[in-house]
């Protein structure tokens, strides 16, 4: 009995134990990483779960931190555009890759730049907990192998959940 007590308990931490960090790129050159991201795909927060035309704007701000400006249409091409302005912190010794996102004060929830090629074309920014994951382009619409690949990604960085397509219009 104490033997399957200990087997239930050891299955038991094991099963609450957290995945492990998410791993950063090893630089990202801020100026070149501002600008416009389209959402090509994600594992959504909740008020993103429906989202359609969805861009993420980075701007530098003066004192170093990030002002992003999220806007999506929910649930068509034809909704009202919606907005969201969190404040991102570059947290110091991350090769600016790691970011608290700061949507309400003072909660800063983790953005880590995850993948990001040669070119700052395509990213893929995640969370440890493994929980929320955006792919992101300059672009609106990827090529299908390019996204193919960039899922393989995803699931090699520990998400067990496949991403949703964000719905984009691509003959932009």
């Amino acid at each position: 009995m104490l033997r399957n007590l200990c087997i239930g308990v050891t299955a038991l931490l094991a099963g609450c134990a957290s995945p492990p960090p998410m791993p950063p790129v090893a630089h990202v050159d801020l100026n070149r990483f501002m600008g416009d991201w389209y959402v090509i795909a994600h594992i959504p927060s909740w008020p993103e779960r429906n989202a359609y035309d969805a861009v993420e704007s980075y701007r530098l701000l003066p004192d170093g931190r990030v002002q992003t400006d999220f806007r999506y249409r929910d649930g068509s091409f034809e909704a009202p555009i919606d907005t969201m302005h969190p404040v991102a912190t570059v947290r110091p010794g991350t090769g600016n890759a790691v970011w608290g996102m700061q949507f309400i004060w003072p909660i800063k929830a983790e953005y880590v730049i995850a993948y990001l090629d040669e070119s700052y074309q395509i990213t893929i920014v995640g969370r440890s907990k493994r929980d929320y994951v955006w792919i992101m382009a300059r672009v609106p619409c990827l090529d299908d192998a390019v996204y193919a690949d960039l899922l393989s990604r995803v699931m090699a960085l520990g998400y067990t959940e496949a991403p949703r397509k964000v719905p984009q219009r691509c003959e932009r």
